[in-house]
């Protein structure tokens, strides 16, 4: 975000350690207890296996209670208070997640059924059975990637929008990144701050001292400075002018122009040439000083030794500070805080997608191991391997693709409802990137059930389907 922070602020504390060391294998192990309380064991101890019902279109009620109270804020308004649109949204988000995944199984069904109608193999076959028989199953090895695609889909369609409508991103020249300026008065309301008269003995020398300094313009409070009319506007001699081109230039015969004293008011360069400042260049030194601009040769060391230089002896009250160009545009409007968000939309991505990929891996992996047995029977009836093969290939692909599918569906919706409730702001299409990212993350996906599949050669071998 461009904020400052102290390490501290980002450290975890003794106790903050022990709550997730301790914390997660608690968590699984009262998880695991509740899951086996649905074991159930006959008197000779042999498991009964038991068809479960098939998930009800029911499921979808959730998420559909999730939307609607979205879509409810974009007709009646949002709440007047922050708290109460922290709570509407997060509420609405949330009941939408949950829903999702509650209305995954179901969707595995209809997937399957459909798959099943359409099959003209053994392996498209079985594979659709057994997720209409179980889809519940089916959707809990894709459920990670399907939360991972739902999030990320949330934060890309709400930060693309939003960065887009606060003007995108921004490009700066290379006199932009290289220039300094510091203001010496502030602009606030209708009137300037007191004037500064002159500088510090011997600034000037000390500056063009530092290795890297290439040039020192003075802007002056001209004729107007600080009034609604001329605003934060100042006069600068066109001899200096010519050295720093990222404020822009001068008219042809011009002896002092004005520009712009506010280093991040202007994105980019103007194009056409300066008004006159209406000051002899003689006068110019007699008015009072409105910033120090310095140019160098982009270095980094120049333009750091440079700004400690201005920092440290200018005079101290009502200054903002020695920024770059470059640093003041970002720091103008909602430029900083949209390259901020699309950052974090990056993080969002790059931390949901590799978590849901290995959550499928061990999916994956352990839905193998418990149908070892099975598979074992299917080649010693004569099943070819590259058929089981198959089999495992389309439990995965058919309820991940449907899942995922859905997912950004429901995403892009999300977004735009929260778009609409709480910016009244469209939502924007998403870049190639985001298309990329999913595309990437799906075919991680069958990349890691592909990996899982040499693990049939050895859990189907015939020692395994016998019995004791």
């Amino acid at each position: 975000t461009g904020a400052p922070f102290f390490v501290g602020d980002l450290s975890l504390s003794v106790l903050d350690v022990l709550l997730v060391a301790l914390g997660i294998p608690i968590a699984a192990a009262i998880a695991a207890r509740l899951a086996l309380r649905r074991v159930i064991i006959s008197p000779l101890g042999v498991t009964r296996r038991v068809t479960p019902a098939a998930p009800s279109a029911w499921r979808l009620l959730p998420l559909l209670a999730g939307l609607a109270e979205l879509g409810y804020f974009v007709a009646a308004g949002r709440p007047s208070t922050t708290g109460g649109q922290a709570i509407a949204f997060t509420t609405g988000v949330i009941v939408t997640m949950a829903g999702l995944v509650f209305a995954g199984p179901w969707l595995t069904m209809v997937c399957a059924r459909g798959l099943a109608g359409r099959a003209r193999r053994p392996a498209a076959l079985l594979a659709a059975r057994r997720l209409a028989d179980d889809p519940r199953a089916g959707f809990r090895a894709v459920s990670g990637l399907v939360l991972g695609l739902f999030v990320a889909t949330v934060a890309i369609g709400i930060i693309t929008s939003f960065t887009k409508t606060n003007g995108g991103a921004v490009s700066y020249t290379a006199a932009q990144r290289s220039t300094l300026t510091e203001s010496v008065v502030d602009f606030t309301g209708d009137t300037p701050a007191t004037p500064v008269h002159a500088l510090p003995a011997g600034l000037r020398a000390r500056l063009l001292a530092v290795p890297g300094v290439t040039a020192i313009m003075i802007a002056h409070a001209g004729p107007g400075y600080g009034t609604p009319t001329v605003g934060p506007s100042a006069t600068v001699s066109c001899t200096d002018l010519a050295r720093f081109p990222a404020f822009g230039r001068c008219a042809p015969g011009a002896t002092t122009a004005v520009i712009d004293d506010f280093a991040g008011d202007a994105r980019s360069t103007p194009s056409g040439p300066l008004p006159g400042g209406g000051v002899d260049p003689a006068a110019l030194a007699r008015l009072p000083i409105t910033s120090v601009s310095v140019a160098t040769d982009g270095t980094r060391a120049a333009i750091e030794r440079a700004r400690t230089v201005l920092g440290t002896e200018l005079p101290a009250p009502r200054r903002s500070g020695p920024i770059t160009l470059a640093e003041g545009i970002a720091l103008s409007g909602n430029v900083q805080r949209s390259q901020g968000y699309q950052r974090l939309a990056d993080a969002v991505v790059l931390a949901s997608l590799p978590i849901a990929g290995a959550t499928l891996a061990v999916s994956v992996v352990s839905g193998l191991n418990e149908r070892k047995r099975p598979f074992s029977l299917l080649r010693l009836a004569g099943a070819p391997l590259r058929t089981l093969r198959r089999v495992v290939t389309l439990e995965t692909a058919v309820p991940l693709l449907a899942a995922a599918g859905g997912a950004i569906g429901v995403g892009f919706l999300t977004a735009y409802l929260f778009l609409r409730a709480q910016l009244s702001e469209p939502l924007t299409a998403p870049s190639a990137g985001y298309w990329g990212v999913v595309a990437v993350g799906i075919l991680a996906s069958l990349a890691i059930v592909a990996s899982t599949l040499p693990v049939l050669t050895r859990i189907t071998g015939p020692e395994t389907a016998r019995t004791d």
